[in-house]
């Protein structure tokens, strides 16, 4: 059923993608270099982005000479295979196994609504959790995640506008550990602009919890907006010097072509992808699935 989802969400990306892929294959009876060099562009067309695009031709090139491959049509299948080991390298498809899950992101990805949503999808898998307000600077932060801890059914921690974020995650943790959750996933604030400030700020929230939560598993995800395309590498790169990010999620797939971009996130940066949104509704929202996000954009 979501891979139904994921195929329609996925049609602008898809059109950018194997609608020029196909088109290099259709023009192209032969595998040769020139053949290798349309593809490469196509992808870089495509968002991939030009450094991951060269990894691909190149890993590509590699299953070529090493099959002996002439047939086109068996190109293809090497090509997603290629693609799908790419997201795949370095990391498993497992549920996180965390206890507290921190939420990042510059103002405006979907950061607040990605943490309703990954609350209401453990909320599904029988967790108990709770979640914290600690985006305490964005007007009408608190309100947004107040309306996702309703649909999900889950006790949600918050104080006053401007109150001290630090503060906020404190006192969710002294209530996850009273009240024996599963899981605290915690709202942070998203003001990239002031880089030292937003490290400052991270800095004292990982303090607490590791005084807090000592022996706590925690995750650090990043979400971004797929329709920024190769601008949210650069989120990335600086989110991720600033707080250790340990997972992307994808936000916005259904309203954009760039979803390509979400190979140059894990390449270059070495995060996985752990969840992607294609659509506006709380279920539209799932853990990332490698085979199946690359079977979506040849389907």
């Amino acid at each position: 059923m979501f891979f139904d989802k994921l195929k329609q969400s996925l049609a602008k990306t898809k059109e950018a993608f194997s609608d020029g892929v196909n088109s290099v294959f259709s023009v192209f009876t032969k595998v040769d270099e020139n053949f290798l060099e349309e593809l490469e562009e196509v992808l870089i067309m495509s968002d991939v982005g030009m450094v991951t695009a060269e990894e691909i031709i190149n890993r590509l090139r590699d299953r070529i000479k090493k099959g002996r491959i002439e047939d086109a049509a068996l190109v293809k299948e090497e090509l997603k295979k290629v693609l799908e080991e790419i997201l795949l390298e370095g990391t498993d498809e497992n549920d996180l196994d965390a206890d507290i899950i921190l939420v990042v992101g510059v103002n405006g990805v979907g950061k607040t609504t990605s943490l309703g949503k990954i609350a209401n999808y453990y909320v599904k898998k029988g967790k108990k959790v709770i979640a914290c307000a600690a985006d305490t600077f964005r007007a009408a932060a608190v309100e947004q995640l107040e309306i996702w801890c309703e649909r999900s059914k889950i006790d949600l921690v918050k104080k006053e506008e401007g109150a001290d974020p630090a503060a906020v995650v404190y006192d969710a943790i002294q209530m996850a550990q009273a009240k024996k959750s599963d899981l605290l996933i915690c709202d942070t604030a998203g003001r990239l602009h002031n880089k030292k400030n937003l490290m400052d700020e991270l800095a004292k929230i990982n303090r607490i919890v590791d005084k807090s939560m000592p022996n706590a598993k925690k995750e650090v995800l990043l979400v971004l907006d797929a329709t920024t395309g190769q601008n949210g590498i650069n989120q990335a790169k600086a989110f991720s010097e600033a707080t250790g990010v340990t997972g992307i999620v994808i936000t916005k797939l259904d309203g954009t072509a760039k979803g390509g971009m979400i190979f140059s996130v894990k390449m270059e940066l070495n995060i996985p992808v752990r969840f992607i949104g294609v659509g506006e509704g709380i279920d539209d929202f799932e853990k990332f699935n490698a085979k199946e996000f690359v079977e979506s954009l040849f389907a």
